[in-house]
């Protein structure tokens, strides 16, 4: 399909898709719309930044028909709180022109506000698993009229450790549904998960993940240590009209602070920081503000990786080298989306060479380095992990392996005999496999007496 005009829609969907100025579909928009429409379940894996949250939506709004009923018919799991607000943002965008209810809940909300915003009655909901599974468990929240049951970024969700709660979720809900669900990596827990609960469901790949897209540009600095990689971020930021957005990756939250810290000491209100300790209005705030360029620089970690909706970022920087590769593919995917052109910047130090090499294995692309600059300073300062080990000789918590000296003889077979207890107990145990013991006459009467045929 070359157009949303080709889309069997509604007038009232063609109206907001016209209102967001949406002409093109994005392959795997255009390759979901049919099944999705059919009823049978679909598999979808696509890149981050391909459009996933349109490709299920659009057909199962353009089939929901209007109902006053209070209990929902659409579940949309998703694994953050940020992803549950942008997902509900879309919709409501799309059901412009109609009367779709739709609800957003998740933690670090009370639950009781939740368990009445539910109750007051909706169409869609759309939860991260958590609050989700807390709402069925209360009855808050009646599943047995969802027909239909999205699950995005299943591959993510896995990997917080969500499976008790989708397993639980998924035997909570009507056997009769439709399962759709998104990914950007096929692992095993992943189509283990497939096989568990989807029925011969139709598989769908785009852009899978280790396929860099084209329009992301990636290049890599190999530096000495942590310090130096600050330095040259800096040196790099000073450049206002060539990063006019950029999202700066880190491996946690302890990392996202300090790297935080040290640029806002440079760049002040410019700099703002993401992560899930922080409090969501905090998270709202800081996200609304890189949208509407009050700030240009936001630093996150990869568990927000998935869950930003961030518009026109022209760099993505790890000052890591992630340990696993899928993870580099969802950072450099908050770039370069909607065909716009991105680029990605990669720093390693000599220990995380491996990780980068892994990379490039898996996207089968060598990524371009380039030389560091003559005037960089390189710093002396190294973190806690990067100073040397020293292994203290006397320290009777440090084991270490000393060289045995000329005196050294092996002990005789004599005195490397050790104290068993004494030998009318190892009998006894060997014989009744426990310890006879003076309450233990009739127990060892009935164990001696087993196996003997009654007269």
């Amino acid at each position: 399909m070359d157009s949303f005009q080709d889309f069997k829609l509604s007038k009232q969907l063609h109206y907001a898709i016209e209102d967001l100025g949406f002409t093109t579909p994005t392959e795997i928009q255009a390759q979901s719309f049919s099944p999705v429409m059919s009823g049978k379940d679909l598999v979808g894996i696509a890149q981050t930044g391909t459009g996933k949250t349109f490709a299920y939506m659009l057909p199962l709004i353009n089939g929901l028909k209007f109902s006053k009923q209070i209990d929902p018919r659409i579940l949309v799991i998703v694994p953050t709180r940020e992803l549950v607000i942008q997902v509900v943002d879309e919709i409501e965008k799309f059901g412009k022109y109609s009367s779709i209810r739709v609800k957003g809940v998740y933690g670090g909300v009370n639950i009781n506000q939740h368990k009445a915003l539910v109750m007051e009655g909706a169409d869609i909901i759309v939860a991260t698993p958590g609050r989700l599974y807390d709402l069925l468990l209360s009855r808050a929240l009646k599943p047995k009229h969802i027909k239909k049951l999205v699950i995005d970024e299943v591959d993510i969700m896995l990997d917080l450790g969500f499976r008790f709660q989708l397993t639980n979720i998924l035997e909570l809900l009507p056997a009769q549904r439709q399962n759709i669900m998104f990914s950007a990596t096929m692992t095993d827990d992943v189509e283990e998960f497939i096989t568990a609960f989807f029925k011969a469901p139709t598989t769908i790949s785009v852009a899978v993940s280790g396929t860099p897209l084209d329009n992301i540009t990636q290049y890599a600095y190999n530096l000495p240590n942590f310090h130096t990689k600050i330095n040259l971020l800096k040196d790099l930021l000073v450049d206002t009209e060539t990063y006019t957005k950029t999202l700066i990756f880190v491996p946690n939250k302890k990392s996202a602070d300090l790297v935080y810290e040290l640029l806002y000491d440079f760049f002040t209100s410019e700099v703002a920081v993401i992560h899930s300790n922080k409090t969501q209005n905090y998270r709202i705030r800081s996200i609304e503000d890189f949208n509407d360029n009050k700030t240009r620089i936001l630093v996150t970690t990869d568990i927000m990786a998935r869950g930003l909706d961030l518009e026109n970022i022209s760099h993505v920087i790890n000052v890591d080298t992630p340990r696993f590769p899928e993870n580099y593919m969802h950072r450099i995917g908050r770039t370069g989306r909607a065909e716009a052109q991105g680029t990605s910047i990669l720093f390693s130090t000599p220990a995380e060479q491996g990780f980068k090499e892994n990379i490039e294995t898996l996207m089968d692309h060598t990524i371009e380095l380039l030389e560091t600059p003559e005037t960089l300073e390189i710093s002396k300062l190294l973190t806690w992990e990067e100073q040397p080990k020293i292994i203290e000789r006397d320290n009777p918590h440090t084991i270490v392996e000393e060289e045995k000296g000329e005196s050294f003889h092996e002990k005789s077979e004599k005195n490397s005999k050790t104290n068993q207890g004494g030998s009318y107990k190892r009998i006894i145990k060997q014989k009744y496999k426990k310890a006879r013991t003076r309450g233990d006459k009739t127990y060892n009467k009935l164990n001696k007496n087993k196996g003997k045929k009654p007269f």
